[in-house]
């Protein structure tokens, strides 16, 4: 689990300054966006990774951790974009956004360690197309969600669905960057 831990910290604040110096370039632009929009944003990443793995062959030069890190950091800023009033501001401090994606790291990196606690790191055992696969159904979950204007019934909500999908992509690049030490 300690091993886990630190990959996994490693690899978040890889996400992290990836986020922060997007930030820098280009403000809080993604505020303007809708919940729907940013799920349907995800879904394009997660889908172009499902794509490159069926076909084993690409043809864009991003990276497939690219498409994973994005997965981390748009689902982050969904969890953002869910806290804040509607009225809140388009345009954010760098210092007020990076406390809101520390604070929505921590929560999330606390579930995987209960979660990592109970299952174990049955991940670690999983192929990175079956990560893939659970995250396309998070993401269908969130669509179904939305489409049903947030009502559920037994649901956990969106919010749970986009902790599972940050701690899945992570997952994901800790595989990606095992087999690459290998």
């Amino acid at each position: 689990m300690e091993r886990t831990l630190q990959q996994y910290n490693r690899i978040m604040a890889q996400c992290r300054e990836l986020f922060i110096k997007k930030t820098q370039d280009y403000g809080t632009s993604w505020r303007i966006l809708r919940p729907s929009s940013i799920t349907d944003q995800l879904f394009i990443k997660a889908k172009r990774i499902r794509s490159i793995e069926e076909k084993g062959e690409q043809k864009i030069n991003d990276s497939i951790d690219s498409e994973y890190i994005a997965l981390v950091n748009y689902s982050i800023i969904a969890l953002i974009q869910l806290d804040l009033p509607d009225d809140a501001p388009l345009e954010m401090q760098e210092t007020s956004v990076s406390n809101l994606y520390d604070q929505h790291f921590e929560e999330t990196r606390q579930l995987m360690l209960r979660k990592n606690h109970d299952y174990g790191e049955v991940w670690r055992e999983m192929r990175i197309s079956s990560i893939t696969d659970l995250i396309l159904s998070k993401l269908l979950r969130i669509k179904q969600i939305e489409d049903n204007q947030g009502q559920t019934l037994v649901s956990e909500g969106v919010e749970g669905n986009y902790h599972d999908i940050i701690n899945y992509a992570i997952f994901a690049l800790i595989q990606i960057e095992e087999q690459k030490n290998n």
